[in-house]
């Protein structure tokens, strides 16, 4: 029971860190899509891509800042669509957590790679009916590929740009190392950061899977990007038993909350290298078939 009060009071000090954090000058431009909208990612010319999950399109939808789909592709491809990533090279990757695929595209939809993880949860050690697969992926240096097995196995797994296994760490559990829903990750300077969402932290790995730190003030994290010098985390805050999504900026070194801004959903997020914004909104936000692009104030 003590274990249980003093979780509680963790996460009622960090709300009002998050609360008291200033508010990030920026405006939010919501866009519909045609179904779910599991996930958003946006590349360096402005296009944003988005993982839906309706039948009027293909899974995977690129359409410009108005809204407007360019194209549109997958159909057939996938069994639950979870994640879309873009790298630095402007190739756009899926994760699907019906099937625990990674996909890899060409901005045009021309299929580059597949990886299949495999060794799916299965029955009571999934974490939903459907979904008992891979959550996100994160590209670290010289190509290596890091993936968060988060919807059963509690893990996380490191690939080689060829798509080979290299190594796989963590198990399920609170302890360093150890995960509940393993729900995002992201890389920066040879330091993984992955949103361990069901124990309501951000863990730091070094790029061999050794455990570094650990951050509980960030609310219950689904979602991570750094880009700009900060650790961009999509969070979910409860407060008098109503949910608030977040958009969180914190400071790579310490920790601290350096700003945050109402999100239309905690699912996803992705930061560009101007600093503009592209969140979902499904999974506990309010529009669960729209996703919002953010800029900066004009």
């Amino acid at each position: 029971m003590f274990g249980i009060r003093a979780l509680g009071l963790v996460f009622l000090c960090a709300a009002a860190q998050a609360q008291d954090a200033p508010r990030l000058a920026l405006e939010q431009v919501p866009l519909n899509s045609v179904g779910t909208v599991s996930s958003a990612a946006i590349d360096r010319s402005g296009v944003i891509y988005v993982l839906q999950r309706g039948d009027k399109a293909g899974p995977v939808i690129a359409v410009d800042k108005q809204g407007k789909m360019l194209r549109s592709w997958g159909q057939g491809m996938f069994t639950v669509p979870h994640s879309v990533r873009v790298d630095a090279a402007g190739n756009v990757w899926t994760v699907d957590a019906g099937s625990s695929v990674i996909l890899k595209f060409t901005p045009q939809g021309k299929k580059l790679q597949e990886i299949s993880v495999g060794e799916m949860a299965v029955g009571d050690k999934c974490a939903f009916p459907t979904l008992c697969g891979t959550t996100d992926i994160a590209f670290g240096p010289d190509g290596r590929l890091f993936i968060s097995d988060g919807y059963g196995n509690a893990r996380i797994l490191e690939y080689s740009t060829e798509g080979k296994r290299v190594r796989v760490w963590g198990s399920a559990g609170t302890g360093p190392g150890q995960f509940q829903i393993p729900h995002g990750i992201a890389y920066d300077r040879n330091i993984l950061y992955v949103a361990d969402r069901g124990n309501s932290r951000v863990q730091r790995f070094d790029l061999d899977g050794h455990y570094l730190s650990e951050w509980t003030n960030l609310g219950r994290p689904f979602a991570l990007r750094v880009t700009g010098g900060a650790l961009w985390v999509s969070t979910m805050f409860t407060k008098e038993s109503q949910a608030r999504p977040l958009i969180l900026k914190v400071d790579l070194a310490t920790g601290k909350i350096l700003g945050q801004i109402e999100a239309p959903g905690p699912h996803s997020i992705d930061v560009s290298d101007d600093g503009e914004i592209v969140a979902s909104g499904c999974c506990g936000g309010s529009n669960p078939n729209g996703f919002s692009w953010f800029r900066p104030k004009r």
